[in-house]
């Protein structure tokens, strides 16, 4: 034992000092931003008032920033929620003698949430959804049902008015604000209908009118995201949709991404993709415990994207949660800062999509080592940071490193492999070399 001990040091010894010779150089982006153990991204839909009065300084205060989706119909100066087609008397007058059916179902539950009444615009909420569970001939029934009552009066029909909360009083100077706030503002569409029962061009009204007031009002950044209505997963929806939008929140289907919708009841650390996108709704009768473990859960692996989904806050909006309840909550992620990535849900998917194609090509050569970062997307849209991890020789104490001739902050670290530079560099910076000083 006396013998072989010092050997096996030596041996030891030896092999990690080769190891790390070979590793000079070689460079990787790292699974999140910063190097981080998990990403979560605070999301709200339908722009509710308390969203912003209530939630939003509260994310402020913490330095924390979220994604609001927005219907943007109920903004004062935005198009307004309408109905493309025939004539709406007509529509009416043809159900007293031809049934609803695959021919003109879409048509008439496009139509009838326009027929001015409110108790009609249930009638296209209760069809989608009986329609999106799969009871097509039912949702067919509930269609029928309506224009039945529209016919004799029961519902009355009068001019179609928007029907929104009079607290919802934000304006496009609001959403500016809170946008270079560094934000995310984001589409919901005009109305908030159910897109799997409109036809084409209601549709595409809802999905390509909302963009266009987006960058009306706030500019082409702000409609790299959206999320149709009801979180629909409908095939036909998200055709349409990704046409329009560069990620929904509804499916973002990529070979390396796991989606786990708000219904899964699949635990995330089950999967073996490399990225899970884990989505979770903190409903009103949803304890601060269970909601405080989604976050630990993400700590315990490496791969966990936390999709949070609010809506109501402080009595105002659907499911809402107290302003209270969002400090603690948000306080106890921001005590994780350190391991935790909380951004956009915009910036999570670009630096995402960044990393997934880019390719690395880096060369150790006379004391330098030489990087070059080469992608196929277009860098107008996706300009995340990324963070990068360069292995260094072992006896280099003080380094440079340079980006596109400039300096860039750094931090040095050790791991089994051996000594690296931890750096973000821009996302269109693509030469890098680093040095000894």
């Amino acid at each position: 034992m006396k013998v072989i001990f010092p050997l096996f040091v030596t041996l030891v010894f030896l092999t990690a000092c080769v190891s790390n010779e070979r590793n000079i150089g070689q460079t990787t982006i790292t699974k999140w931003k910063d190097d981080k153990k998990a990403a979560i991204s605070i999301t709200y839909d339908d722009g509710t008032i308390h969203q912003f009065t209530v939630a939003r300084p509260i994310m402020d205060s913490l330095q924390l920033k979220g994604t609001f989706y927005i219907i943007t119909g109920k903004i004062e100066g935005s198009a307004q929620g309408k109905f493309i087609g025939r004539p709406i008397e007509q529509i009416l007058a043809e159900t007293a003698n031809i049934k609803t059916n695959a021919d003109n179902f879409f048509e008439r539950a496009s139509a009838i949430g326009f027929t001015g009444s409110g108790d009609a615009l249930a009638y296209h909420s209760n069809a989608g959804s009986i329609f999106e569970s799969g009871k097509i001939e039912e949702a067919y029934a509930l269609i029928d049902e309506g224009y039945a009552k529209l016919r004799s009066g029961a519902i009355p029909v009068s001019e179609h008015k928007p029907r929104y909360s009079r607290t919802d009083s934000t304006t496009w100077d609001d959403y500016r604000a809170y946008a270079k706030d560094g934000h995310e503002m984001a589409s919901h569409t005009v109305t908030h209908p159910r897109l799997a029962v409109l036809d084409e061009p209601n549709m595409l009204y809802e999905l390509e009118q909302s963009k266009a007031d987006m960058v009306k009002f706030l500019g082409d950044k702000y409609t790299f995201s959206a999320e149709c209505p009801y979180g629909t997963e409908d095939e036909r929806v998200m055709e349409y949709a990704h046409k329009i939008y560069p990620a929904l929140r509804n499916r973002m289907p990529e070979p390396w991404l796991e989606e786990l919708n708000r219904s899964s009841r699949q635990q995330p650390g089950t999967s073996r993709k490399e990225y899970v996108q884990w989505q979770r709704g903190p409903l009103t009768d949803i304890s601060m415990e269970i909601m405080k473990s989604w976050v630990d859960t993400c700590l315990t692996h490496d791969n966990i994207w936390l999709v949070l989904v609010f809506h109501g806050v402080d009595g105002i909006g659907w499911e809402p949660r107290t302003g209270d309840e969002l400090r603690e909550y948000f306080s106890y992620m921001k005590e994780r800062e350190n391991d935790l990535w909380v951004a956009t849900f915009a910036d999570v998917t670009k630096y995402l999509r960044e990393r997934k194609t880019k390719t690395i090509q880096n060369h150790f050569e006379d004391e330098q080592i030489k990087i070059k970062l080469m992608t196929d997307l277009d860098y107008s849209i996706y300009d995340i940071p990324l963070t990068l991890k360069t292995y260094i020789p072992a006896n280099w104490d003080t380094i440079e490193i340079l980006n596109q001739s400039k300096s860039i902050e750094f931090e040095i670290r050790k791991d089994e492999l051996g000594k690296y530079a931890l750096y973000n560099i821009p996302s269109m910076g693509t030469e890098i070399n680093i040095h000894a000083k």
